[in-house]
This record gives structure tokens, C-alpha cells and sequence, in this order.
């Protein structure tokens, strides 16, 4: 792997965060993980940009804030990986490319101003780490990523399936995304997947709906069996060699790793565990991301929001370990 200082490495050296040695992580610039704007930098092989939308919650709201408290989190991050033996943010130009303003008031007009959001910003990037926001950011992000790459293997963490049909009659939702996004044909058939699945659901026709979809799923409750371990391994399996988009609603986390959200579920993965699985994917090609459903209002000590930065830097990591 190509490291900083590496004479394989003939790019120009990536502009990084403000050194914690000099300025304390408590000051300087707002920015994700303190790194430069986009504006301030030529190039770009990962931009990450807020969407702080939460118009199609069904319960909590408060993801419109996640985008600002996610970002003062990342001031703890650091520059070396030491589990991937990596440094995500010389490894490749990171760089945050602010928030993508949307109408707080209109779903489908919000979805529109996502989509063209996003690929505005990935003109002039390689690819993009989107931090919301509710779930509905997802089905905008995927349409850019079909653009892209053609249909993609989706990887799914989450307490909840998000392939029901509608919420009081509305088709776009938190809860929709995916259902849309098979029906618009953007994810690869039998390449997807869901991870951290759990809780009530209201019908049996849920499951036997996502299983027609073409979803896999690893339930929360496996983890007490298989372990970290044997869900990288069938992740891997199902993802194969395909172009991967991620999608972590914060809510796969247990509520005592992440209480910050709008519709929490008891028994839900540790931070531990959702990380080793991310880590375990080092190599995979993943071509986008996002983490949404954090919502601030609902937190204690920063503890969702903390967790979402470090969900954050090892999706970094992937993009600098893929192939």
C-alpha cells in the first residue's frame, strides 16, 4: 500500500489536517476532521459533504443537525490507521465540500437539489462521503453512483429494512429509499445486503417483500453466534468484486452506542462490532457512502456523534485501501 513519503507515489502530496501537535483539536478551522475546504484545494479523490435533511422522518426529527455535530466530532480523529496500516487523509486528498442546501419543506424537491448536489461535487471529485441527514439522502445518492458506475451492490447497515412502500401515501421517505432504488433498477440484483437487522416489523410481508428485492440480511441478533468475523466473511461473498456503495443509518448501533436518532431499537450492534465489520472490508471497491440518522437533540455527551466520526474515518480507510 502506497504510503506517504512512498517514491511509488508520484501524486502530489495530499493537503491534510491541521496539526493537533501545533493548533489543540478544539480550535481551528469547522471543517470535517479540520481538513481543507474543497475550494481550497486543486484536486479531490474524496469529498464529504453534509445533507442536513430530515423532511422524511417518521417519528424523531433532528438530522438536519447531524452534518454540524458529526463534523466537530472528527477534531478527535488522527491521522494514521493503524488496524488498516494506512493514513486515510495523505493516502488520497480529503476534503470537505460543505453542505448541500436543500428544501426543508418539499421532499421531492430537496431529493432534485441532492441529486444535482451531488453531482456537482463529484465534477470534481473522485468520490464522495455524504453524512446526513435522514435516510431519504440515500435514493438521490444511489441515482448519481448508477450515473457513475451502473447499478451498484448496496451494503446496508441498519436496525430497519427501508424497503417499505409508503408512509401515509408518501412513496419518499426514511423508510422507502431502497424499495425505490430497486424499482428504478440502481442496485445489482442478489449483490445487496442488509446488516444489524432487528426489532418489530409490521407485517410478514416485510421480509418476504425485501427477500423478492433481492436483499440479503445479517440479523443483530446472528452477531451473539457468528461474530465479527463470519459476517465480513459473507459481505464479502455477496459484494464480490462489484462497485459497493455503503449506507450506515447510525440506528444499527445499540441505543446505549447510539441514543442520537430518531427511531431507536433495542439490541442493536456495539460500535466495536460495526467497526470490525467496516474494516474487515479493506479491499473492497467501494465507490460512494453515507451515515445518516444522527440526530443531536437526542444525544448524551456527544456519544452518537463520536461514534459516527470513527464510522466515518474507517470508511475513509476504504476508500484508501480499495483496489
Amino acid at each position: 500500500m502506497v504510503q506517504p513519503g512512498d517514491p511509488a507515489n508520484d501524486r502530489p502530496v495530499a493537503v491534510g489536517p491541521v496539526d493537533p501537535l501545533t493548533v489543540p483539536r478544539f480550535a481551528g478551522p469547522s471543517t470535517f476532521a479540520r481538513l481543507p475546504a474543497r475550494k481550497d484545494v486543486d484536486r479531490c479523490d474524496v469529498a464529504v459533504a453534509g445533507i442536513p435533511f430530515d423532511g422524511g422522518v417518521t417519528y424523531r426529527p433532528g438530522a438536519r443537525f447531524g452534518p454540524h455535530a458529526v463534523r466537530n466530532a472528527t477534531r478527535l480523529l488522527r491521522s494514521y490507521h493503524p488496524g488498516l496500516d494506512v493514513h486515510p487523509f495523505a493516502a488520497q486528498q480529503v476534503a470537505d465540500a460543505g453542505d448541500i442546501v436543500c428544501n426543508p419543506f418539499d421532499i421531492q424537491e430537496a431529493i432534485a437539489q441532492i441529486e444535482s448536489g451531488a453531482e456537482e461535487i463529484l465534477s470534481g471529485a473522485s468520490h464522495l462521503l455524504s453524512v446526513g441527514g435522514d435516510h431519504t439522502i440515500a435514493l438521490p445518492l444511489l441515482r448519481v453512483m448508477n450515473r457513475r458506475h451502473g447499478p451498484v451492490a448496496l451494503l446496508h447497515f441498519d436496525a430497519h429494512l427501508d424497503t417499505w412502500n409508503t408512509y401515509f401515501g408518501a412513496e419518499y421517505t426514511h423508510g422507502t429509499p431502497f424499495r425505490r432504488a430497486w424499482e428504478e433498477h440502481l442496485l445489482l440484483q442478489d449483490h445487496a445486503m442488509h446488516v444489524g437487522i432487528r426489532g418489530p416489523l409490521f407485517s410478514p410481508d416485510d421480509l418476504a417483500d425485501d427477500e423478492r428485492f433481492g436483499f440479503a440480511i445479517v440479523g443483530a441478533m446472528e452477531m451473539n453466534d457468528v461474530g465479527v468475523a463470519d459476517v465480513v466473511g459473507r459481505v464479502r461473498e455477496r459484494l464480490a468484486d462489484a462497485p459497493v456503495y455503503v449506507s450506515i443509518d447510525i440506528d444499527v448501533l445499540d441505543p446505549a452506542h447510539a441514543p442520537g436518532t430518531g427511531t431507536p431499537e433495542a439490541g442493536g450492534l456495539t460500535s466495536r462490532e460495526l467497526l470490525g465489520i467496516l474494516r474487515g472490508l479493506a479491499g473492497v471497491n467501494v465507490v460512494g457512502a453515507d451515515i445518516v440518522e444522527v440526530a443531536p437533540p437526542f444525544d448524551h455527551a456527544e456519544i452518537t456523534a463520536m461514534a459516527a466520526s470513527h464510522v466515518a474515518y474507517e470508511l475513509l480507510a476504504l476508500f484508501a485501501c480499495r483496489p
